[in-house]
C-alpha cells in the first residue's frame, strides 16, 4: 500500500510543476545549498521516471505496471524451484561423501538429495564420481518453466515500464537515478576493465584447477569441466587446511561484548566517538534482547541512538541487516511553532517543550547551530545466543565481519548528519552506498584493530593474528574465480534489462548462455542449464546488481590509499579517519559521490565520473596484486 501511495506521489502534476517553477527561477536556486540542489535534482527525477508529464490514462497505467512488477518479481523470488527437486542414484557412485551425511540421505542402496540444499552443495565438493557431479550440477542449475515464465514476466513489465516513462530501457531509467554509473554503457565499461584486470588471476587459477585433476586422474589430457571446480577447489582448500593443523577455537577470543567494545574504541580513534550503554525504557524496545547505545562524540554531544538486536530468536528477521528507524534531518522554525501550540492540547501526548514535541519526544541536537533530529538506527544480527549465564556468547570470525560491515551502514548514517531526511546517511547513489560497509571488513581483519579487543574470554591472552591470517588466506583462494562469476552475472543483469528485452523473440536463457560463452575463462556451461532462474537479485536489484564489485573494488582502493592497508597504525589513525569522514562519510547522499571520492582519494580522474571514471575504477581489481595500476 504504500509503495502504491508512493507512486501515485511520484505521478501527481501538481507537486511536479511546482518543483519545475521553482527549478526554473535562479533568484530561488541561486540561494540553494549542495544539498537543497541535489534534493531537488532526485525529485525531478522521480517524477520524470513516473511519466508525470503523459496523460492521466497513461499515469494510472504506470501505477498499475509498477504493482504488477513488485507482485511478479516477489513471486519470481518466492517461488524459485528446480525443474528437478531430487537427485536419486546408487549409494555407491558418492563415495568420498562425508559418511555421517551419506548414512542420513540413504534408504537401502540409494541416496537422495535435494537439489537445492546444503547436502547437494556438500556432494558437489566431495564426491569422486565425475557422472555424479556432473548429473547434480545440471539438476542444480535448471529452473523450472514456471520459474523461467515468472522471470521473463518480469523483465517484460519493466521494459513496458520503462518505455511508458520514455526510457530506452529499464536499464536506462534505473541508472538515471541515484546512481554513480549513469547508464548502462558506463557499467560496461566498468565490467570489462574489472574482467581484464582478474583475466590473469582466474586463468592462474584454472590452470591450478586443471593440473589437480590430471595429477589425480593421471590423464595429462584431462580437461576441467564445469562440475569440477567446487571438486578441486575444496581438494586444494583441505590441502591448506592439513598444513596448517590449526585448532584455533577462534570464537573464544570474540565474545559479543568485547567486539562492540572494540568498536567503540576504534570510531573513538577513528572519528572521536564511542559508544555508551543507555538502560532503555518501557516499552522503548521491541524485545528484552535489545540493547540501547547511545553514541556520543569526544566533547560530549549525542550524536545518534543504536539499538542493537543481535541474536537468533525464532520468526525474527534471518538476515543481518541496518535499518534507519530515523534518520537525520532538520526541524524548521515553523514545525516549533506549530508544536508550541500542541503543547497541553487534549488528546496529544505531553511534552514539556517544542522540541520535544516536533520529534516526537525523540533525540535532538542543535551543536552546529540548527535544530536537528538524532539519527535512530538498529542492527540487526542472528547471532547464537549462549544460555550459559557463566559464559559470554562467541562469535564466529565470519560474524565478527558480519557485524563490521552493518556497523559501516550504522557509522555512515551516524555521522552524516543531513538536512534533509531523504540524502541522510546511506541514503546515497545505490552503487556508493556498500562502500563504508565493505570498507569495514577490511578493518575486522586488520591486526592493530583486533588489538583493541580481540581476547580469549578466559585467559585473557591476545589473538595469535596468525590463525586470522591464514583463515582469510584460505577464504580467498579462489577469488579470481569468484569475482568472474560475479561479473558473468552483473553482465547478465545488464542484459535483462537492455533494449533488447522488447523483442518478441527475447529468451533469458539463449542471453544466460551467450554471455557466459563470450566472457567466460572458465568450462563452458552446458547448454541444457538455464541457472537464471535462481538469480533472486534481479528482482531487488535490476540492473544495479554490478554495485556488489564496484564498491568492493572502491573499498580495497580507499583502504589502500586513505588507510595504507593497515600498514604502520593506519588503521587506528584518527587523520586518516577524518579524511575519510570530512570528504565522503558525513555528505550522505547529499554530494555527488564522484566528488566525494575524488577527494577522499585525491584523484582528479575521478571527478567527471563519466564512462572513464567507471573504466579507471574497473581497472584498479579487487585486489591490488601486482601494484601496477596507477
Amino acid at each position: 500500500m504504500v509503495y502504491q501511495y508512493m507512486n501515485e506521489l511520484n505521478t501527481m502534476t501538481g507537486l511536479s510543476d511546482q518543483l519545475s517553477q521553482a527549478l526554473s527561477k535562479p533568484e530561488v536556486t541561486d540561494a540553494w545549498s549542495e544539498e537543497e540542489r541535489t534534493v531537488a535534482e532526485l525529485l525531478k527525477l522521480d517524477f520524470m521516471k513516473s511519466a508525470v508529464n503523459l496523460p492521466k490514462k497513461s499515469r494510472d497505467r504506470f501505477v498499475e505496471l509498477s504493482s504488477r512488477i513488485s507482485e511478479t518479481g516477489s513471486a519470481f523470488v518466492g517461488g524459485m524451484a528446480p525443474e528437478r527437486r531430487e537427485v536419486t542414484l546408487p549409494s555407491h557412485r558418492f563415495y568420498g561423501l562425508y559418511p555421517s551425511l551419506a548414512a542420513s540421505l540413504k534408504s537401502r542402496s540409494q541416496i537422495t538429495i535435494p537439489t537445492m540444499s546444503s547436502e547437494a552443495a556438500a556432494a558437489m565438493q566431495s564426491v569422486h564420481d565425475e557422472e555424479t557431479r556432473k548429473e547434480l550440477y545440471l539438476a542444480q542449475r535448471k529452473a523450472s518453466k514456471k520459474t523461467i515464465g515468472r522471470l521473463e514476466s518480469l523483465l517484460k513489465l519493466r521494459s513496458e515500464l520503462a518505455a511508458l516513462a520514455g526510457f530506452q530501457s529499464h536499464g536506462h531509467m534505473a541508472l538515471k537515478d541515484r546512481m554513480m554509473a549513469k547508464s548502462p554503457s558506463s557499467v560496461m565499461q566498468f565490467l570489462f576493465a574489472l574482467r581484464e584486470n582478474n583475466s590473469s588471476i582466474i586463468e592462474r587459477e584454472l590452470l591450478e584447477l586443471t593440473d589437480k585433476k590430471r595429477q589425480k586422474l593421471d590423464l595429462p589430457d584431462s580437461t576441467l569441466q564445469a562440475w569440477d571446480r567446487d571438486f578441486y577447489m575444496e581438494k586444494i582448500r583441505g590441502e591448506m587446511r592439513s598444513r596448517a593443523r590449526q585448532d584455533d577455537h577462534l570464537s573464544a577470543y570474540f565474545s559479543v561484548g568485547t567486539v562492540m567494545q572494540g568498536l567503540s574504541r576504534l570510531f573513538d580513534r577513528l572519528y572521536g566517538i564511542r559508544f555508551i550503554p543507555r538502560e532503555t525504557l518501557s516499552g522503548e524496545t521491541w524485545h528484552s534482547d535489545v540493547k540501547r547505545l547511545d553514541v556520543v562524540s569526544d566533547k560530549g554531544e549525542q550524536l545518534a541512538v543504536l539499538y542493537c538486536d543481535l541474536f537468533y530468536r525464532p520468526q525474527k528477521f534471518p538476515n543481518p541487516a541496518h535499518f534507519t528507524v530515523r534518520c537525520s534531518r532538520e526541524i524548521l522554525t515553523s514545525e516549533l511553532e506549530e508544536a508550541s501550540e500542541d503543547i497541553g492540547a487534549a488528546g496529544l501526548p505531553s511534552f514539556d517543550t517544542p522540541e520535544q514535541a516536533a520529534n516526537d519526544g525523540m533525540g535532538v541536537s542543535s551543536a552546529d547551530g540548527t535544530l536537528k533530529q538524532l539519527p535512530t538506527i538498529a542492527l540487526v544480527c542472528d547471532f547464537p545466543k549462549n544460555d550459559n549465564a557463566k559464559e559470554p556468547a562467541l562469535l564466529s570470525f565470519y560474524s565478527v565481519e558480519t557485524l563490521f560491515h552493518e556497523m559501516g551502514h550504522a557509522i555512515h548514517s551516524i555521522l552524516a548528519r543531513t538536512s534533509f531526511q531523504n540524502v541522510s546517511g546511506t541514503r546515497c547513489a545505490t552503487d556508493f552506498a556498500e562502500l563504508p560497509s565493505t570498507l569495514m571488513e577490511h578493518f575486522a581483519a586488520d591486526p592493530s584493530v583486533l588489538n583493541l579487543f580481540a581476547r580469549h574470554w578466559k585467559t585473557d591472552k591476545p589473538l595469535p593474528y596468525h590463525v586470522i591470517a591464514e583463515r582469510i588466506r584460505l577464504a580467498k583462494r579462489f577469488e579470481g574465480i569468484d569475482t568472474e562469476h560475479q561479473i558473468l552475472l552483473a553482465m547478465i543483469d545488464q542484459a535483462y534489462h537492455s533494449p533488447d528485452v522488447a523483442a518478441p523473440g527475447f529468451n533469458s536463457t539463449t542471453v544466460y548462455h551467450d554471455i557466459h560463452s563470450r566472457y567466460s575463462h572458465g568450462p563452458r556451461e552446458p547448454k541444457e542449464t538455464c541457472w537464471q532462474g535462481f538469480f533472486g537479485h534481479l528482482h531487488s536489484y535490476g540492473s544495479t546488481y554490478y554495485s556488489y564489485l564496484f564498491d568492493r573494488v572502491l573499498a580495497e582502493r580507499v583502504w589502500r590509499v586513505v588507510f595504507g592497508a593497515g600498514e604502520h597504525g593506519g588503521a587506528v589513525n584518527r587523520e586518516n579517519g577524518e579524511r575519510l569522514k570530512e570528504n565522503l562519510l558525513k555528505w550522505g547522499g547529499g554530494r555527488d559521490p564522484w566528488r566525494c571520492l575524488s577527494e577522499t582519494l585525491q584523484d582528479d580522474r575521478l571527478a567527471a565520473g563519466d564512462e572513464h571514471s567507471m573504466a579507471l575504477v574497473g581497472s584498479w581489481g579487487i585486489k591490488d596484486v601486482s601494484r601496477k595500476n596507477g
